[in-house]
């Protein structure tokens, strides 16, 4: 059987030529070819088990960003990310109606109270990326929104600011999506990196390969999913304490965990900058993710080693426990940077996590 038009595959799948045309839109179900004349899609026979897949998938609720990674997996992992999902359903589903209860009664004249809901979340955020002093390009990455945090620094050379863009803009995909259940925040993450790492990889000429390092935070409430790898950094700022969420995937990071290295001479060594984890580098991606719970008053940095690498930390903890708003917290971090020479590019994220 050769190949089927929009309108046959969509009634052979049970679902509307509006629908496909969204999933292709996304990424969730591509079409096998597209007519170079007139531009309809055409899609295979063999297509059609995935397809009914994701109009279940879609049935039940679940995010197309969701759907695409659960696509992705293999059966028994994919099974198990469905069954976290409705897990997460049925459990909001039960608050919802425990809520509706209390209210009910408390409307109806009962003598159940109604207690405060826990305070809603939200960003405040100011972002910078800035040439060197002594760099006549800038690979590094930089953005900010309610959702999502992210730097990442490009390899120097060829396609470095190309790889750093593409990382971020891998992950600001999911900013798209409708807030995932808890459990499948990482999921979705993996699966973003996934995809960063498979364009940085297509960004390849015959003679050079582009890297990038990426350390993001993607917020869904009170909850945030770290995703690392290189030596950019994330900081968190707590009841006044500073502390490194992140470990750098270098070569002198790795000497200084196996006792070959102390940390000062690791902090002056001619291979400080040699990574040994990076996006388009080496086998298949290896990511450091990991799961948060944001309190209100937290602050987050987010930065290249242009920042961190060049202001000491005793510096850096001043700028970031003085009170100021992240915008002139990011002018100050930059300043400092410029101060002490500014050898590298310079990026950064400053947010801070407040009750509405």
């Amino acid at each position: 059987m050769g190949l089927l038009t929009i309108g046959a595959f969509a009634r052979a799948v049970g679902l509307t030529p509006k629908a496909l045309r969204l999933y292709d839109q996304v990424g969730v179900l591509l079409p096998a070819a597209v007519d170079p004349e007139s531009g309809y899609r055409l899609y295979d026979p063999e297509q059609v088990p995935l397809a009914r897949l994701v109009a279940q998938l879609r049935r039940l609720g679940m995010p197309l960003a969701m759907i695409r990674t659960v696509c992705g997996l293999a059966p028994a992992a994919a099974a198990e990310a469905i069954t976290a999902y409705w897990r997460q359903v049925s459990a909001d589903t039960a608050v919802r109606a425990r809520l509706a209860t209390v209210l009910v009664d408390h409307l109806s004249g009962g003598s159940t109270t109604v207690s405060s809901p826990p305070p809603t979340l939200a960003v405040r955020y100011a972002s910078d990326c800035q040439t060197g002093a002594v760099r006549d390009s800038n690979e590094d990455a930089a953005y900010a929104s309610q959702r999502l945090l992210a730097v990442a620094d490009g390899m120097r050379g060829t396609g470095g600011a190309a790889a750093s863009a593409a990382a971020i803009d891998a992950l600001r995909e999911l900013e798209l999506t409708d807030a995932p259940a808890v459990e499948l925040l990482l999921t979705m993450l993996a699966g973003a990196v996934a995809d960063a790492d498979r364009t940085v990889r297509g960004l390849a000429t015959d003679d050079h390969q582009p890297v990038t390092t990426l350390t993001a935070l993607l917020r869904s409430g009170s909850q945030l999913a770290l995703v690392h790898i290189g030596d950019t950094r994330a900081y968190l700022v707590r009841d006044g304490e500073v502390s490194l969420l992140t470990q750098d995937h270098t070569w002198v990071r790795a000497q200084v965990d196996q006792g070959r290295l102390d940390p000062a001479q690791a902090a002056a060594h001619p291979q400080r900058a040699v990574l040994v984890r990076a996006l388009g580098a080496g086998g298949p991606v290896e990511a450091d993710l990991a799961l948060r719970s944001a309190l209100p008053g937290d602050r987050y940095l987010l930065c290249s080693d242009g920042l961190s690498a060049v202001v000491d930390r005793a510096a850096l903890c001043a700028a970031l426990g003085a009170g100021a708003d992240p915008e002139q917290t990011v002018r100050e971090l930059m300043e400092l940077a410029r101060a002490a020479g500014a050898p590298d590019n310079i990026s950064c994220v400053v947010a801070d996590v407040v009750a509405v």
